[in-house]
């Protein structure tokens, strides 16, 4: 009988102990452990497909030999997912650019790229197509005096993102609180011209929703009618070469939509920065303990 207890009893200590062993296993997996890969879940989470950032992390991948999958997404949908992980302290890598709301908001860093492949620091210009300084003067003169700062955009970013404004509320909030600033755009006794429609194309970054709804409502105080078109990269620079847009405030030079410009830089008038300090990259949050892409294949 004793003999019968103490094999009950060493059978049973055993099934503990692997219950243990393996459980404690599962439990680091679940908590992320294991390869760099596996905390990422092999995943980059991009945004549109065809945007320059995604173009840049394609040959990030093929550069540092990545064995990583780049998922198309959107910029809404890369920032929920973003908002996901670090609810949740999960490791995640995504398609990021400032000015973005979404660094005022969380500790995020970039990776480092030591083989330079997202460039380096970048404006963003407004482009305009040939023949609109002699179609809308005074839109022209304000399209080219648009110049802001960083801090400017963000400001407008989180209040359509954090603060669940309307892109054009927010843009006349903004507006109204920086008259003096807007009052350099405006060109003083120029004449409309003979357009009284501009219209204006755009990606739908975060940013450029905000810079584009901004251009939008002070064209509309020198008396232009107004329409935005969001499309995608391609098709935003397709289209100021080919003048159906008549501007755009959204162009990211000289790396990110580097290539599309060269395609059409005889068609269009560059005005110019209306933003500098602008920057893309592979973006974590910062509880993330690596610090470069190259630590992406540990």
């Amino acid at each position: 009988m004793f003999r019968q207890y103490r094999a009950l009893t060493l059978a049973t200590l055993l099934v503990f102990l692997m219950a243990a062993v393996f459980g404690c296993t599962t439990g680091e997996k679940e908590a992320g452990q294991g390869t760099v890969k596996e905390k990422f879940n092999g995943e980059i989470i991009g945004i549109e497909p065809g945007a320059g950032i995604m173009k840049a992390t394609e040959k990030a991948i093929k550069e540092y030999s990545l064995d990583y999958t780049l998922k198309d997404s959107s910029s809404a949908a890369m920032v929920a997912a973003l908002k996901s992980a670090i609810e949740s302290k999960k490791w995640i890598v995504v398609t990021g650019w400032t000015p973005h709301w979404m660094f005022a908001r969380w500790d995020l860093k970039y990776l480092e790229d030591p083989k330079g492949v997202y460039g380096g620091e970048e404006h963003i210009a407004t482009i305009a197509r040939k023949g609109l300084q002699k179609d809308a003067p005074a839109a022209y003169q304000m399209l080219d005096a648009f110049y802001w700062q960083p801090s400017d955009m963000e400001a407008v970013m989180l209040d359509i993102n954090v603060n669940k404004m309307d892109p054009d509320e927010a843009a006349q909030k903004w507006i109204r609180e920086n008259e003096d600033k807007v009052k350099k755009w405006i060109p003083e006794g120029v004449p409309k011209g003979n357009l009284k429609k501009i219209k204006l194309g755009y990606v739908e970054w975060d940013s450029e929703i905000a810079s584009t709804h901004v251009v939008k409502h002070v064209l509309m105080k020198l008396g232009y009618d107004v329409e935005l078109k969001a499309v995608d990269a391609g098709v935003m620079w397709t289209g100021i070469g080919a003048g159906h847009f008549d501007a755009i405030v959204a162009a990211w030079l000289p790396y990110t939509h580097g290539d599309y410009y060269q395609q059409v830089k005889d068609k269009v008038d560059n005005l110019g920065p209306n933003l500098e300090g602008a920057k893309i990259g592979l973006v974590v949050p910062d509880y993330v303990t690596i610090n470069s892409i190259e630590d992406l294949n540990k």
